[in-house]
């Protein structure tokens, strides 16, 4: 089969190509670069059965050429990160918004099936846990750049259900918990890779808040198996599912485990919110998905632990070099 994969030089996209390719497929990855690399996919270039084109996945031109040729869809350009969203919150939506229209508006054309991949930001500050598809969201006031995302994101989803329930386009949303590994960048704010290159560099961890609140990692690996296994059927379309783990830590417990992980000497700092985001940020205290759905469906949970995962990025970073960030929240 012929894969589009929207966003496709960011990090879960290349780790998205490489699975598909493995699995005998053809991949087309479309990215203008704004958050991916090139480097995420240089290792690819020279295979058959890939090719990428440098562009927005808010161009209507290239989107319904490289629809045209592709049996799937996957959309996962997006704008991404709270330090992003807080600093661009009018590139944030319009990228999000605009760009899930233009990809939804001419796979419709020829009714090709699309997955789009959402966030579990799209939760906010519900409180019922662990979350499940079906659940409400609890968004904060519009005055707060920190929920602009999570709305687009949510608009997003409502747009392709929609597609879906008006015009019968195969639509599937998959909501993604943190998802970690290898080419993760912290450049904009991803906790992981942040505290990992302090670390290693002898920096000091910075958990921002008090530190209480609390995230499930999911392996990059595990999240694009769920992505594959869930277009690989044809009976899921209008369906919502979360991918990511149930093994909750704490940030500043990770940072301790991350510490201890790369044999550092690094200090665990906090650093209140204020001095890292506007003034009166907010935060969700946890954030744990029910993956009920999704097991009983596909037979999917994730094959990698908190410590297996923080290994791999650890090992990483030490083979990709130290770039020091201001270690974020999520």
């Amino acid at each position: 089969m012929r894969f589009l994969i929207t966003g496709g030089a960011g990090f879960i996209g290349s780790h998205l190509a490489d699975e598909l390719l493995e699995r005998g497929h053809r991949v087309h990855v479309l990215d203008d670069l704004s958050t991916g690399s090139i480097d995420n996919i240089r290792h690819l270039k020279d295979r058959d059965a890939f090719g990428y084109t440098i562009e927005s996945a808010g161009a209507p031109s290239i989107v319904a050429e490289l629809v045209d040729d592709a049996d799937v869809v996957y959309h996962l350009a997006a704008a991404v990160g709270v330090e992003l969203i807080v600093e661009s919150p009018v590139r944030a939506i319009e990228t999000n918004v605009h760009c899930t229209e233009v990809v939804l508006r001419l796979a419709n054309k020829k009714k090709k099936p699309v997955l789009i991949a959402s966030t579990s930001e799209v939760y906010g500050k519900g409180e019922k846990l662990p979350f499940r598809e079906d659940g409400d969201l609890l968004l904060g006031p519009t005055n707060m750049g920190r929920w602009a995302y999570a709305c687009s994101k949510a608009l997003d989803e409502y747009l392709g259900i929609a597609y879906f329930k008006e015009k019968q386009l195969p639509v599937v949303v998959a909501r993604l918990f943190n998802t970690v590994g290898p080419r993760q960048t912290g450049r904009y704010g991803m906790v992981v890779p942040s505290f990992a290159r302090q670390a290693l560099a002898g920096k000091p961890i910075t958990v921002y808040g008090d530190g209480t609140q609390s995230r499930c990692f999911c392996h990059v690996s595990d999240v694009v198996r769920a992505l594959c296994d869930l277009m690989s059927r044809e009976d899921l379309a209008g369906e919502v599912f979360n991918v990511g783990s149930t093994e909750e830590i704490s940030i500043l417990d990770l940072g301790h485990r991350v510490r201890e992980a790369a044999d550092s000497e690094s200090e665990v700092t906090l650093v209140p919110y204020d001095d890292a985001y506007e003034p009166g940020f907010e935060d969700m205290p946890r954030r744990v998905p029910d993956l009920s759905k999704i097991e009983r469906v596909l037979g999917w949970s994730p094959t990698r632990n908190l410590d297996q995962i923080l290994g791999d990025v650890i090992e990483s970073e030490r083979q990709g070099g130290l770039e020091i960030p201001a270690a974020r929240l999520v």
